[in-house]
């Protein structure tokens, strides 16, 4: 079945936008260039970022369904955006479209009884736990900007995070959906029931699809009991590779509860920032935790200390005080931030099968001499899933080049060890060049089928993924 060939996009002109605003509550619309220039990007700074004509806070599922029966009346393309915290530049504006964001949707109802919450996607990932935890309950999807990032994102995305090693990503906690798809029809998927396999799996299907196939406007989420307290474990080593070597000494006995990586350029860019005593000499450093119940917890612990030593740590901390531990946890979720005072960055986000990342990470350490260009890498070790962040300079071509060869490098590195170029971050457009070499030419057309059937005029964020 050929792939089916869009039309232009239109461009939303100031009659099309009168029409648009008429159909929603006074102030939705936003048209001040200066207001809607702060919606081009996203953390990703994709520097082709369109300019969008108006953007559109929505404050309920009738407000998208306006947007998108407008959008599909006149051929307004219609980028949908959360919290503007993603790195692939899967929300960067279109010209002359329409940004719909959907940071005023933030209601939540918890249902102890059920161990559910509703949830609307403008609602923070922190402010989603922090309402669970109330009630006893935890949701742990747990990504490194959790203070700042929105749960619709997260389902664009299908973020995963620190804890993920042991609880699993978003779609592990995605019982239901409410989506409106690109001629504005809301469909109803899934529900609050534990087990239910009536139809095609149609939930899955939207978690991950980063706003090309519909807009999540409701989730209903499940919940597990609120965990023990953690204890942690913090090594560092003289290379990169011995610290990999822990890395699958652990992972071969247990499955931690968090097994996260730093290297050099990262130790030392957190510790610029937060002035926490980290060992800038190391070369790599682990921080892993353990709320093994039962008082298994600490059995766990010292096998995660042994397979360190074994491994040839320098140094080897741990420790059984949550606020300590917690400390430790702030350096990690801070790295992007703390790399970000480098320079401009392209952020990766590659993963291989565990028993490839000491190859992984010692290979995107030889790119970064051989292209000379910064590369800190942090990982979310305990998957195998990477972080490099290749520090760029706009301002100087050659910079930017060799970081736009390494960005490239990384991604080739990982697909010829068998990874992907994803985990959890998304193609978004910063990627999309080779997602046909990593899925291959009939999956890639099973994804465009399905994206044409689902938005046949290709309206909702065009650009992104395909």
């Amino acid at each position: 079945m050929p792939t089916a060939h869009h039309a232009k996009p239109a461009v939303a002109s100031s009659e099309l936008l009168d029409e648009l605003a008429a159909r929603l509550p006074a102030g939705a619309l936003l048209t001040d260039p200066d207001t809607t220039a702060g919606y081009r990007q996203d953390w990703a700074k994709q520097p082709d970022a369109g300019s969008p004509a108006a953007v559109v806070r929505a404050t309920c599922t009738a407000d998208v369904q306006a947007v998108m029966r407008w959008s599909d009346a006149h051929g307004v393309p219609v980028v949908p955006r959360g919290a503007g915290t993603g790195l692939s530049g899967g929300s960067s504006a279109v010209d002359g479209g329409v940004v719909l964001s959907l940071e005023k949707m933030r209601g939540i109802t918890v249902d102890p009884a059920t161990r559910t919450a509703v949830v609307q996607p403008g609602l923070l990932n922190a402010e989603v736990k922090k309402a669970v935890a109330e009630y006893g309950l935890w949701y742990p999807p747990d990504p490194s900007s959790f203070e700042i990032c929105s749960i619709g994102g997260n389902i664009a995305t299908n973020a995963g995070g620190l804890c993920c090693v042991k609880y699993g990503v978003t779609t592990d906690y995605v019982l239901g959906l409410h989506v409106v798809l690109a001629d504005g029809t809301l469909v109803r998927l899934g529900g609050p029931r534990l087990k239910d396999v009536a139809g095609l799996s149609l939930t899955k299907l939207f978690v991950g699809s980063e706003g090309t196939l519909g807009v999540v406007t409701e989730i209903t989420v499940r919940l597990i009991p609120r965990q023990d307290p953690a204890v942690t474990m913090v090594a560092t080593f003289a290379s990169l590779r011995a610290a990999a070597d822990a890395v699958l000494a652990i992972t071969r006995s247990m499955r931690p509860a968090m097994l996260e990586f730093m290297d050099k350029v990262s130790i030392n860019a957190c510790e610029d920032h937060l002035r926490m005593d980290l060992d800038r000499d190391a070369e790599a450093m682990l921080i892993a935790q353990s709320d093994a119940p039962g008082g298994h917890a600490a059995a766990e612990l010292e096998q995660m200390v042994a397979a360190c030593k074994d491994a040839g740590a320098t140094e080897v901390f741990h420790t059984d005080d949550a606020d300590e531990g917690e400390a430790f946890c702030a350096a990690r979720r801070a790295a992007f931030p703390a790399v970000a005072a480098l320079g401009e960055l392209l952020f990766e986000d590659v993963g291989v099968p565990m028993t490839r990342l000491p190859e992984l990470v010692t290979g995107i350490a030889d790119i970064a001499a051989r292209r000379d260009v910064t590369i800190a890498v942090v990982a979310h070790a305990g998957d195998g899933n990477t972080h490099p962040l290749i520090v760029s300079d706009a301002d100087d071509p050659a910079v930017a080049a060799r970081a736009e060869q390494a960005f490239g490098e990384v991604i080739e590195l990982a697909l010829s060890m068998g990874g992907t170029i994803t985990g959890e971050h998304g193609i978004g457009r910063m990627k999309k060049a080779w997602l046909p070499q990593y899925l291959g030419p009939d999956e890639m057309e099973l994804n465009r089928r399905i994206k044409t059937a689902l938005d046949p005029k290709g309206l909702l964020n065009p650009g992104a993924v395909f």
